[in-house]
């Protein structure tokens, strides 16, 4: 039997043509899994590409940029590739890596007899909870597209199993990173319409209508590629009224662990304090707007009314703290991908270090985004802590000059923090 080949690198075109599902045939045809290319890795410099012409557009439109520093930071952070989640906690990432890839190729070859009728993840109060975080965001940019769920990984699969008894692996494997490529593009506002194709494909409009937290918006346009099937299934919504985006409650928060586990949170404390047994299976498996008595979904009157002049959750921060937040952003970006380009021969302690320092990072930017009266105190802890894990090897990139950056930054931090500290907590005294 001849050996499988390994995945290719695909040209800038090739990138762009994956992303609008116009790639031919015998360019997304693999014999295995393993000859599949990583698409979604490899389409990082077109997300950065169009989020660049995404910008100069609405400033070329409006004069200046809708996209907010803190709101876009927030999404990046959730964004982040989600390995950098499941290594920090390495066991259920040993072993639930490639479950979704796994379970179908099983299901493929041995085949099953047990159907599941499957609800929208928005209908299930669990499966809404490892996808609220996309909604989180009150903006809608494709920054927006980037803010992920470290969860849902967990759930979605689910929702594949059937194909596996009509569609080979390697076909799957290929149009599951299409279908996630593709609806990159529509979180945009710079598209309004795209007339005929607004009857067969999801776009840009029907999309804003999903992120939507008006009542018309309210569990519409499931569709990833096609929205034909939500016009049979009437879940379909066109986009009418101004769209108001985020979540029905929105949760007014930049900081990293509440945009992703807020909802689980929320389960949580309700499972607990609701009495009876039906009720506590109900608050798991039914809609999150359900309460005893309601039905299934909940009550769209329960829904906080929407006037048309609702502003997005935005903090006015000061110029240099802006500055302060981008440059540091910047350079963890630049510390995550020396970790991934190296993570294969790092050992299991020195992984979780680096994964460690780099969730601390970023939620205290979240931190400072909100301007909470701990964050001068966290980003002192944090710089020190570079300093001392990178003085045993912990933290050292594989680049010299980048590693030399993190110092010098981290000690001019270490001495600017508490002088400002310092001067927060005397006028605090005098007032």
């Amino acid at each position: 039997m001849k050996e499988s080949n390994p995945p290719r690198s695909l040209a800038f075109s090739q990138q762009c043509r994956a992303a609008f599902y116009v790639l031919t045939p015998n360019e997304s045809s693999f014999r295995s899994v393993e000859e599949v290319p990583d698409y979604v890795d490899q389409a990082t410099p077109l997300f950065l590409t169009l989020i660049f012409l995404e910008f100069v557009i609405k400033w070329a439109q409006k004069g200046h940029s809708s996209a907010q520093v803190n709101d876009g930071i927030a999404s990046l952070s959730a964004g982040y590739k989600k390995d950098s989640w499941f290594i920090w906690m390495l066991n259920l990432y040993l072993f639930c890596s490639n479950l979704m890839i796994r379970a179908y190729i099983t299901l493929f070859f041995q085949g099953s007899h047990n159907f599941c009728f499957l609800f929208g993840i928005s209908e299930i109060n669990l499966l809404w909870a490892g996808h609220q975080t996309h909604h989180s965001s009150e903006y809608y940019n494709l920054f927006t597209a980037l803010r992920q769920s470290v969860l849902q990984k967990y759930t979605s699969w689910i929702f594949y199993l059937p194909l596996a008894f009509f569609i080979p692996p390697s076909v799957y494997a290929v149009h599951l990173q299409f279908n996630l490529l593709y609806q990159f593009w529509i979180h945009t506002e710079v598209i309004s319409n795209l007339g005929p194709l607004e009857f067969i494909l999801n776009t840009p409009s029907h999309h804003r209508v999903h992120h939507g937290r008006n009542p018309y918006c309210i569990d519409k346009n499931y569709g990833g590629t096609l929205i034909i099937w939500d016009r049979i299934f009437g879940t379909f919504a066109a986009e009418k009224d101004k769209v108001i985006y985020g979540l029905t409650h929105p949760i007014n928060t930049f900081e990293l662990f509440k945009i992703q586990f807020h909802h689980c949170v929320h389960i949580g404390k309700t499972f607990w304090n609701i009495p009876g047994f039906c009720n506590k299976l109900s608050v798991i498996f039914k809609g999150p707007g359900w309460e005893p008595g309601k039905p299934r979904l909940g009550l769209l009157k329960d829904i906080p009314e929407i006037t048309g002049k609702e502003v997005p959750f935005s903090l006015k921060l000061p110029s240099y703290l802006r500055v302060y937040a981008v440059i540091h952003f910047v350079l963890m970006l630049g510390f995550y991908i020396d970790l991934f380009a190296s993570k294969s021969t790092l050992s299991q302690v020195t992984l979780l270090m680096r994964v460690g320092y780099i969730i601390l990072t970023l939620t205290s930017i979240g931190f400072l985004m909100e301007q909470r009266p701990e964050a001068g105190f966290l980003e002192f802890a944090r710089c020190s802590t570079f300093l001392a894990f990178h003085k045993f090897g912990y933290l050292k990139t594989y680049i010299p000059l980048l590693s030399i950056i993190y110092e010098v930054i981290s000690s001019m931090c270490i001495l600017i923090w508490p002088a400002l500290l310092l001067g927060r907590i005397k006028h605090l005294l005098y007032i």
